[in-house]
């Protein structure tokens, strides 16, 4: 018995916008399932994320039983789980990856684009479609979905609660947009955890996340600020970089369900 519970889950069906918090979820090779499997590239077909476009944040989703209902402001639109396979795949650059990727459609594009106020396109990443984790750290030549670099994010909270009791103004989890989020055990206890099992599907932490200024934008408003970087700087940097969270690849691929324990 560890004392440790899965408590949320969480998925980010379009990189860098609105998370949807699950009650259960089916694991699969790269992640979670739907986790980052559209994202928006620009006119060069490069990605784009909150780091440097913050309305991003303003995007918020909804799951529905086959679509997801995107949300602008007061616009909305429904964004359908499959994409038609039939149009000529695009090579997206993701960090220093290119990836094949669809176009889910023009009129998608249009939309992002007009609520944006520049050119972009909505591409999806079939599932079948490879990208390999960083050899340095993979198990099983282990696939990544459009995440930044490792299928999932565990986070506990017991970590977030010793950060919040440093700032001036706490943060809420959403600023590190984990996958997995638990209770029980000691602040940053997940930067060492290797083989656990969570329910019945087995997972391997591989290395602690570094954190960027993603961090300091508030999912609410778009609005960035210092924090909670400026302080994490101060006790959780090593080798000019910043950690909070743990990478996490999967074992199994069975589906997970919140209340589920964690056990090592």
């Amino acid at each position: 018995m560890s004392g440790l519970r899965l408590t949320e889950i969480w998925i980010y069906p379009i990189k860098s916008m609105g998370g949807i918090r699950l009650s259960s979820a089916k694991v699969e090779g790269k992640g979670l399932k739907f986790d980052r499997r559209w994202m928006l590239v620009d006119e060069n077909n490069m990605f784009i994320t909150q780091r440097k476009i913050s309305a991003l944040a303003l995007f918020k989703l909804e799951m529905k039983p086959d679509f997801f209902f995107v949300r602008f402001k007061n616009e909305s639109i429904e964004l359908p789980f499959s994409t038609p396979q039939n149009t000529k795949p695009i090579l997206s650059t993701i960090w220093d990856d290119q990836v094949s990727t669809i176009e889910v459609s023009r009129n998608y594009s249009q939309w992002f684009s007009d609520k944006l106020g520049f050119k972009c396109k909505l591409v999806s990443f079939p599932e079948d479609n490879t990208r390999l984790v960083d050899p340095q750290y993979a198990v099983n030549h282990d696939n990544v979905s459009l995440a930044d670099g490792y299928p999932i994010l565990a986070i506990g909270q017991s970590s977030l609660d010793d950060l919040n009791q440093k700032l001036e103004s706490p943060v809420p989890m959403d600023r590190f947009r984990p996958n997995l989020v638990f209770t029980g055990g000691k602040p940053y206890e997940e930067d060492s955890w290797k083989e656990f099992t969570v329910g019945t599907n087995k997972f391997l932490g591989v290395k602690p996340c570094s954190r960027c200024v993603l961090t300091t934008i508030d999912q609410l408003t778009g609005e960035q600020g210092k924090e909670p970087l400026a302080t994490l700087a101060t006790y959780r940097k090593k080798e000019n970089k910043i950690y909070f969270g743990q990478n996490v690849l999967s074992i199994d691929h069975y589906e997970i369900h919140e209340g589920d324990e964690i056990i090592f």
